[in-house]
This record gives C-alpha cells, sequence and structure tokens, in this order.
C-alpha cells in the first residue's frame, strides 16, 4: 500500500526538527487558497513527462488534481500509475508505450518517430491551453527547439520544470550546440519553475532568463514509494545483513557524476572494515562502459566477502523501501549536482544523509540533525564523515530520530507548497492581458524569493 507522504496542513507552516533548528517555510497568503477538487475544474493543462521520473509525476499530477486543475497526462509504460485510470480529472494518454532499451537502434528510432508524429497530431488539437513540460524527450534538440515553437505557434502556454539548468555540463558533455539550444527553450517558455535559488541565478548569468519568469518552488517529498510497515529487522533479514553491521547505502543509477568510485575508496580505506555494510543499489549507465567495469572490477573482493552488496539493475519502486530501511544511513558522494531526489526519497524514509558539498546539497542538511556534509571528491575527508556519523548521538538515537527527519522533510517539501505555487502560475497564465497603462494588481508572493506576474 502507497503510503500518502504529503502535509495538506503545511499552508505557511514552520517545519521544525527539533526546538533549536527552525527552517522557514515559503508561505501562501489565506488569499490564495483555492477552489477544493469538487469545484468546477476551471484550469485544464497538458502535462508531457517525456516518458520519466515517476515519483515526481505522480506527486504533482495528484496534487493539482486535488486543487481542482484537470490534467491530460503524456507518458509512457514508465510513468504509469493506478491512480492516473481512477482519479476524476486526469486523462492519462500512454503514447510513448513501452521504452525498453533492449531493441534494436532501428526499433528505437521509428519509436521516437511515432511518438513525435502522435504528440505533434494531439497538441494541434488539445483543448488545455496551458503545456507544462516536466522533461524532454531523449532527442533533446528537437524537443528545445521546434517542438516547443510548435506548441508555442498552436497558442500554448508554456511552463517548463527545470530540475538541470545545464544537465550536460554536470555530465562533462557540454557544447556550444547545447547550451544555444537550451537558451532557445528558455526564452521559448513563458514561465520556469526551478528547485533552488542557485539554479534560478544561473538560469538568469548563464542564459539570460529574467528574474520575473523564474519560481522557486521545493522539490515535493516521494510519495510515489510504497512505504510499508516493513521493520528495519525484517529489511535486513530479507537482504541478509547482520543486525549489527553499520550499514551504508549508495542508491540510483550508476553514472560518473555521482562519484561512487569515492565512497569505494572510503570505505576501502576504512581500519574496521568489518564493522561496515556497503549496499549499492542502482543500473549502471549505458553511456559509461569503462567506468563501470573500473568500479565493478575494485569492489569484486568486497563483494566476494560480503562487505559489500551490489545490485547493479534499476530498484522496482515495490522493493525501494527494503534498501532504505536496511540502512543506517544514505551516501551522497557526488562529483556535481543540482538537487538530488535521491535524498529527499533518503528523508522521506527519515534516514539521515551524508552528502558531498556540491550543489545545494548542503542546504538541506541540518548538520548533526539529518546528515553531515564532507568535502566532494576527498575519501579522506569521506572516511572521517561516515566514523564520525557512526560515533554521533544521530546514529545512537536512529530509532527516535527517524520519525523527525521524516516529518521535518514533509513539511519543508511539501507537495500542498508546490501545488498552490503551480496552480497559481497557472491562473496568472490564463488571464486576460491588462489594457495598455494599467497598473498590474498585487499577486500573493508563493515563494519567500520570487513572484508571479501577469
Amino acid at each position: 500500500m502507497r503510503q500518502n507522504l504529503q502535509n495538506p496542513e503545511a499552508d505557511g507552516a514552520t517545519p521544525t526538527l527539533s526546538n533549536e533548528v527552525e527552517i522557514g517555510q515559503p508561505a501562501i497568503a489565506s488569499s490564495t487558497k483555492l477552489k477544493p477538487a469538487s469545484a468546477t475544474r476551471e484550469i485544464a493543462v497538458t502535462l508531457l513527462t517525456g516518458g520519466i521520473d515517476r515519483p515526481y509525476t505522480f506527486g504533482l499530477a495528484m496534487e493539482l488534481i486535488s486543487k481542482g486543475a484537470a490534467l491530460e497526462l503524456i507518458g509512457s509504460d514508465g510513468v504509469d500509475f493506478p491512480e492516473f485510470h481512477s482519479t476524476p480529472g486526469i486523462s492519462f494518454l500512454n503514447l510513448q508505450g513501452s521504452q525498453r532499451a533492449d531493441v534494436s537502434l532501428i526499433a528505437k528510432v521509428l519509436r521516437l518517430l511515432l511518438y513525435y508524429a502522435k504528440v505533434m497530431r494531439y497538441a494541434a488539437a488539445a483543448k488545455p491551453k496551458i503545456f507544462h513540460i516536466l522533461w524532454n524527450n531523449k532527442f533533446q534538440l528537437f524537443d528545445r527547439t521546434l517542438l516547443t515553437s510548435f506548441y508555442r505557434l498552436l497558442g500554448k502556454k508554456i511552463v517548463l520544470t527545470v530540475h538541470n539548468v545545464n544537465a550536460a555540463r554536470r555530465n562533462s558533455k557540454d557544447t556550444l550546440l547545447n547550451r544555444l539550444t537550451l537558451r532557445i527553450q528558455y526564452r521559448l517558455a513563458h514561465h520556469i519553475f526551478v528547485h533552488t535559488q542557485k539554479m534560478k541565478t544561473e538560469l538568469s548569468a548563464e542564459f539570460g532568463v529574467p528574474g520575473d519568469r523564474v519560481t522557486v518552488i521545493p522539490f515535493g517529498i516521494n510519495n510515489a514509494v510504497p512505504n510499508t510497515s516493513l521493520s528495519r529487522s525484517e529489511a535486513r533479514q530479507h537482504l541478509g545483513i547482520p543486525v549489527d553491521k553499520k550499514t551504508m547505502l549508495f542508491f540510483g543509477r550508476i553514472t560518473p557524476y555521482k562519484g561512487l568510485e569515492f565512497l569505494i575508496d572510503a570505505f576501502q580505506q576504512m581500519v574496521r572494515r568489518d564493522e561496515f555494510q556497503l549496499i549499492v543499489g542502482g543500473r549502471p549507465e549505458n553511456d559509461c562502459p569503462s567506468y563501470w567495469s573500473e568500479i565493478r572490477e575494485r569492489i569484486r573482493e568486497d563483494v566476494r566477502l560480503g562487505r559489500i552488496l551490489l545490485r547493479a539493475e534499476h530498484i522496482p519502486d515495490a522493493e525501494t523501501e527494503i534498501y532504505f530501511k536496511a540502512a543506517d544511513v544514505l551516501v551522497l558522494p557526488y562529483r556535481q549536482i543540482y538537487q538530488s531526489g535521491v535524498l529527499f526519497l533518503g528523508y522521506s524514509f527519515g534516514l539521515p544523509i551524508l552528502a558531498a558539498d556540491v550543489g545545494d546539497l548542503k542546504d538541506q542538511i541540518i548538520e548533526g540533525q539529518t546528515g553531515f556534509v564532507f568535502k566532494p571528491e576527498d575519501p579522506v575527508a569521506l572516511a572521517k564523515t561516515i566514523e564520525r556519523y557512526f560515533s554521533s548521538d544521530l546514529f545512537l538515537e536512529l530509532n527516535n530520530r527517524r520519525q523527525k527527519i521524516s516529518d521535518y522533510a514533509k513539511e519543508r517539501h511539501s507537495w500542498n507548497v508546490v501545488g498552490q505555487t503551480t496552480m497559481m502560475l497557472y491562473a496568472s497564465l490564463l488571464r486576460p492581458p491588462l489594457p495598455t497603462g494599467m497598473p498590474k494588481p498585487e499577486v500573493s508572493k508563493a515563494s519567500a524569493d520570487t513572484k508571479i506576474p501577469n
């Protein structure tokens, strides 16, 4: 059973983890409260998912529906949920179907061309005026330029959620063409959502996007992954991990920017390694075979001896909680990142985080209460931070701390805040323009540092 991790009462709340720590939560003014789902659905939106990111698609879609939106969700087998077929107000259009990688190149090309034909035909006849792009498709250059231009020519209002301002630069694959097409899409969008102030600043500095066209919203907590009554001991029994092992978890796609090699170096230099267990769960990326081959060779002996539990494949949602409940801490040894969905997934299970000081990760961690931060690309610093964590009160009192961490994250990253901000933006885009010379009415702020323009 999927546990609802939303906090519908987080409107304007200030989340706290303890009496000593308070993190301000963007307030939503009472005047901005929206009609309940039972009211007439006046805002119709097309959500374009790119066929990926099940958790974010689910969290945002269900929150918008609860606030009275009418959604046409363009997706694939990979983002489908039973709720999308049983919830009033949402129409799931599976235009992409299966996205399996184990097919021929010709099959992949034909599949992609067929999808673009379907989505362009859909767009030409679609009733929603707002097209909200959560992710582009795999043919990024086409999506950013011609496809987004096509939507605009049809008179659609383009909203773009930017999870990574420039993922190619993060992956050390940036090019002039990549930056040019990003700039084009950012200019074509009527409004952009990002998850951190740093991302907003980068959009302005690197791509010339005016600040009044960018809104910072929280990264909604993962409420798509099942969270049952499974206990720590049951999770460990399932994985074959002894109860007394101090267990670390690396979770998610295995790719160079995530820095798994630094965690392995740190783990292998720890003196009392037999006291520790490392879990590595996630699918190696296809475009970095030599990187993965080197990693696999370096951990071969530790895997054989049982010190490292390796599952080098995609972990299904139904099994995810086993890994997070078996672990004592989640480690993010990243080289570079904008924002990490894995971090919030860990928090949703009340798991402390050890994170490299890159991107906005440091801002998401309360030192000593939700985790610790260490110098990036430094195995020695990481090893010391691991030792520090396992001797800290945070670990020693972990059974009591987990619920506090989970509650803190649910308040600070409430889908309620995301949904209200998003619905306000939709409404402003649908509002007729004011006559020339007439002053614009004030719009209640939906976040501490942004405003939503007419």
